[in-house]
């Protein structure tokens, strides 16, 4: 079993950095990595959109509105997944959750969800 929990979500000012981070963990004694991951956020009364993307091949997508913003990586074990965010304005305000494809040696790879961290930006 796979869990996937996020953190770093805070209240900051505009302009201001975070970083959220989306740790997975599995059952003691598992092999697993996280192959393919995925940040959306979700502003109070809107859809659920997405924000930025890394693929198996560790390719790199991000939605305009925060192109050359916010940056979407992994650590070297591939357990955790990050995303930088710098130069936040007041419209990056939104829970923002984080979805992964990960692989472990018993099931193969499978989407997981974290619970979702809030982002507030303030003026």
């Amino acid at each position: 079993q796979v869990q996937l929990v996020e953190s770093g979500g805070d209240l900051v000012q505009a302009g201001g950095s975070l970083r959220l981070s989306c740790a997975a963990s599995a059952t003691s004694g598992s092999v697993y990595r996280i192959n393919r991951l995925t940040w959306y956020r979700q502003a109070p009364g809107k859809l659920r959109e997405l924000v930025a993307q890394m693929t198996t091949g560790g390719d790199k997508n991000y939605a305009d509105f925060v192109k050359g913003r916010f940056d979407i990586s992994t650590n070297g074990h591939k357990n955790t997944g990050y995303l930088q965010m710098n130069d936040l304005k007041l419209e990056d305000t939104g829970v923002y959750y984080c979805n992964a494809g990960v692989w472990t040696a018993v099931t193969g790879t499978r989407d997981y969800w974290g619970q979702g961290t809030q982002v507030t930006v303030s003026s």
